[in-house]
Order: structure tokens, then C-alpha cells, then sequence
């Protein structure tokens, strides 16, 4: 049996790090100059910006004013939105108002119903057309529907 090793060229040897170090020492002058380039083609721009900043930070002032009073105006819930919910709000509470007081006053019919002879005795005259001894009850005709009163105009 043979166990000799042979030299695998798959195997990479890692630079030292003394070595990684004077390769990027290397290219300091050329990273230089790539930055004293990109600088000179900006500065033009970066003395605009400088000139005008405080032009820029009040124009940026004002859109972030001018957002925010539309947002707090027209946004989700703004001012408009509450003032709509405030007044459906009311209409409700106008609505639940009258509710209870129909409810308070069937409450009290219903008491006075299952009380009261008096009030038992009216319901008894008015719904069942009933009468005392001697009484005359008038009972008014049924009132007639629309399509029934035609004219003699009307059928020509």
C-alpha cells in the first residue's frame, strides 16, 4: 500500500496578514486620488447646498407645516371627520333621548293599563266601541282610498 500524499491543487494558501496589509498600503495612493476627484466633481454642488441651506431648511419648514396642517385637517382622523362624528353623535343622542321617552311613556300605559279602572275602561269605550246605559257612540266612516275617489273628469 502506498501512503504517500500527493500535493492537492485544491488547497489554497491564505495570505499572511503582513501580506494583506502592504497590498492595501499598496493602493492608499490610488484611493487618494479616486477621493480628491469625486470631491473636486462635487465641490461645485456641495457650496450651492452650503449657500443655500437656509433657503432649504425653511422651504423643508414650511412642506412640513404645510403636511401637517392638512393632515390634522383632511386626514383620517381630522378635524373634518370629528366634526361630522360629533354631529352624528348628537343626532343619536337626540334619537336615544326620544326613544326613552316613548318607552317611558308606553311604560307608564302599560302600568296605568294593568292598574287603573279608569284608564282600562276608556281603552274598553275606544276600542271596542262599548257603552254606557243610555250612551250614543258615533262612529266615523272608514276613510275612502285614493284610487276610489275618481271624478267624473277622471273617467272620461
Amino acid at each position: 500500500m502506498d501512503f504517500r500524499v500527493k500535493q492537492l491543487s485544491r488547497i489554497r494558501v491564505l495570505p499572511r496578514p503582513h501580506q494583506s496589509f502592504k497590498l492595501l498600503l499598496d493602493r492608499v495612493p490610488q484611493v487618494e486620488a479616486l477621493a480628491h476627484r469625486s470631491l473636486e466633481g462635487l465641490r461645485p454642488t456641495l457650496q450651492w447646498l452650503y449657500g443655500a441651506r437656509r433657503r432649504l431648511a425653511t422651504c423643508s419648514v414650511v412642506l412640513l407645516t404645510l403636511w401637517l396642517f392638512l393632515h390634522v385637517m383632511f386626514g383620517a382622523n381630522g378635524m373634518v371627520i370629528y366634526r361630522q362624528k360629533r354631529a352624528e353623535y348628537q343626532g343619536l343622542q337626540e334619537e336615544i333621548n326620544g326613544l326613552q321617552k316613548e318607552n317611558d311613556r308606553y311604560t307608564g300605559q302599560i302600568k296605568a293599563l294593568k292598574t287603573d279602572p279608569s284608564t282600562i275602561e276608556k281603552e274598553a269605550r275606544e276600542q271596542l266601541h262599548y257603552a254606557r246605559p243610555g250612551e250614543v257612540i258615533y262612529v266615523a266612516p272608514a276613510p275612502v282610498p285614493s284610487q276610489a275617489r275618481e271624478t267624473n273628469a277622471a273617467r272620461k
